[in-house]
């Protein structure tokens, strides 16, 4: 079925006009084109928003995965808004030095219901022109791809680790900001932020301890090494947790089976923090040339996770009763390679990444008797293909297939790899 959707779709795209304009480049989300703007001596308001309605089709049903939500049990194909998002941004000028303070506010209302995304307030300091005070809910300063925004994204989602790790990207905190203001400073390419931050991200209905974590990101703005060739790079840092409310502690460990998890129930454990700790390094560089751009970009990321017996995200809320936190060392990647082909009207896009959520155990490990590892700490691949046309700067089809690949493990249900590839097909509406 899938291939027949894919067909069909490709068949309807070519009666679309071919003589569209490229749609903006990474612009960030405070810069785009709004419908309405309001520039009035020293205010300026701007209105902008976009909508991504999609039909999805599954390889089986009942799909669970990270490409727009599970799957109903009897469903295999499904039409849906992705996101529908409105966006307002404030900005006051002073008379000579600049801008003075920010707002933004955004939504996202889809058939699922309306949930905030964007919440924040930010303050210049024009003195040096270099700093910035962010506080509110805002995008968490860790990874590229965490903080690109959906609106540019070729890809329609961010990959499995990213949305596992950092449920949402937002979470409500403040930051500290150095990224120079003029045109000629010499650091004009450096960007640094710095934040405090509650750690349940928009997962949590609210902060459930007094502990924050400490998130931190060092970025290389695009540099031009050459006219045609530019490079950026960025490394991260999360040290945080939250409260140890029960004593029991599982970590990986060995017993007379192999790899399984080792309990630790010492009292002394209640009141401690859980750790949370990741690290990250990301690169990218872009090539222009007559066709448009080649761009390839990678992104690896590393640490320890404490989560749940059955999952490995954070806990939305503290656990109770004899139940306990799992610690699990991670690691994943993803590596993205973007080409236009004939002209900026046409992309393709490959991008590859893994999410290996308990590097300590191998897939032989899982499932075995005697132990407790299970579906949580598989690993998963996923190749995705996609095709973006774009048709003008407010509209363009994005095409994609992701070929989802699990380990094959001894645990039931997990022998094989599960059939759960999934083709997307999106428009997406901007103003």
């Amino acid at each position: 079925m899938i291939r027949n959707c894919i067909f069909l779709l490709v068949l309807l795209l070519c009666y679309h006009i071919s003589n569209a304009q490229f749609l903006m480049d990474m612009a960030d989300t405070a810069k785009e084109k709004g419908l309405l703007s309001i520039n009035k001596k020293l205010h300026y308001i701007q209105l902008s928003g976009y909508i991504q309605p999609q039909f999805q089709a599954a390889q089986s049903k009942g799909v669970k995965n990270y490409a727009g939500g599970d799957f109903g049990a009897n469903v295999n194909n499904r039409f849906m808004f992705r996101r529908s998002r409105i966006k307002i941004d404030y900005v006051h000028f002073t008379k000579e030095k600049g801008p003075l303070l920010q707002f933004a506010f955004q939504i996202d209302g889809t058939e699922r219901g309306i949930a905030m995304r964007d919440l924040w307030g930010r303050i210049f300091e024009n003195k040096l022109d270099v700093f910035s005070l962010t506080v509110g809910m805002f995008a968490r300063p860790f990874s590229y791809e965490l903080n690109l925004s959906s609106s540019n994204r070729e890809a329609p989602e961010r990959g499995r680790m990213s949305q596992i790790l950092m449920k949402t990207e937002r979470d409500l905190g403040a930051m500290v900001s150095f990224e120079p203001r003029k045109k000629n400073h010499p650091l004009r390419y450096l960007k640094i932020d710095a934040g405090l931050f509650n750690g349940q991200g928009l997962a949590a209905s609210a902060d459930y301890d007094s502990h924050k974590d400490f998130i931190s990101r060092v970025a290389l703005k695009p540099y031009p090494v050459t006219k045609k060739i530019k490079l950026s790079a960025g490394i991260s840092y999360l040290n945080g947790g939250f409260l140890q409310n029960t004593k029991y502690i599982f970590t990986t460990g060995n017993n007379s089976f192999g790899k399984t998890f080792i309990v630790d129930s010492s009292a002394s454990n209640t009141g401690k923090i859980a750790p949370r700790k990741y690290y990250g390094a990301d690169v990218q560089v872009k090539f222009t040339h007559k066709y448009g751009a080649t761009e390839l970009r990678a992104e690896y990321m590393f640490g320890t996770q404490t989560a749940t017996l059955n999952s490995s995200e954070t806990p939305p809320a503290l656990l109770f009763g004899n139940n306990g936190y799992y610690i699990r060392k991670f690691n994943g990647a993803y590596f993205c390679f973007l080409q236009n082909i004939v002209n900026t009207h046409h992309q393709i896009v490959l991008k590859y990444d893994w999410y290996d959520p308990n590097s300590k155990v191998k897939k032989d490990d899982i499932g075995k008797a005697g132990t407790a590892l299970n579906a949580t700490d598989i690993k998963y691949s996923t190749l995705g293909i996609g095709y973006i046309y774009y048709l003008n700067d407010n509209l363009r089809f994005v095409f994609w297939y992701d070929k989802i690949t699990n380990e094959k493990t001894q645990l039931p249900g997990y022998l094989t790899d599960l059939k759960d590839n999934i083709f997307t097909c999106r428009l997406h509406f901007s103003f």
